[in-house]
Formats: structure tokens, C-alpha cells, sequence
């Protein structure tokens, strides 16, 4: 009896384990990455405004499509001299 209560403490303490670290990632790591994902994906064909050559970043706007609205993202800078 008392192997299948150590077994059943050992699953408990795994299934606890693996739910934190899925919640960590869902909502630390997760935005993060679709944020990252979806400036690289559209920095390509978004409209900058004028950015110094100092600054590493730059707000950048673009369209999904014709009829979307326009969204604010953050690029690199390609004038930045660093």
C-alpha cells in the first residue's frame, strides 16, 4: 500500500509541475512570441514614420488587407547606425 501512495504523490507532484510551467508559458512566453512573430511577419510591408538613424526601433503602421484597420507595430530600424 504504501508503494502505490508514493507512486500516486510522485504523479501528483508531476501533473502540479507540468500544469505550472504550462501556465507560465501561456501567459508569459506566449504573447511575447505571438507579438514577435507578427512584427516580423509585417514589418516587410509596413509604412514607417521618419526615424533618426540613432533610434534602434521604429512605430510602424500597416493593413492586413484593404478593408483592416490600421495597426501599430514596432520594427527594427533598417537606418540605424549602431
Amino acid at each position: 500500500m504504501k508503494e502505490a501512495t508514493g507512486e500516486l504523490s510522485t504523479t501528483v507532484i508531476a501533473v502540479v509541475a507540468i500544469a505550472a510551467v504550462l501556465t507560465i508559458f501561456t501567459t508569459l512566453l506566449l504573447p511575447y512570441l505571438k507579438n514577435s512573430i507578427s512584427a516580423k511577419m509585417y514589418c516587410s510591408s509596413a509604412v514607417c514614420e521618419s526615424c533618426a538613424s540613432t533610434e534602434k526601433f521604429c512605430k510602424c503602421t500597416y493593413k492586413k488587407n484593404e478593408s483592416s484597420q490600421e495597426k501599430t507595430i514596432t520594427c527594427n530600424n533598417p537606418n540605424f547606425k549602431g
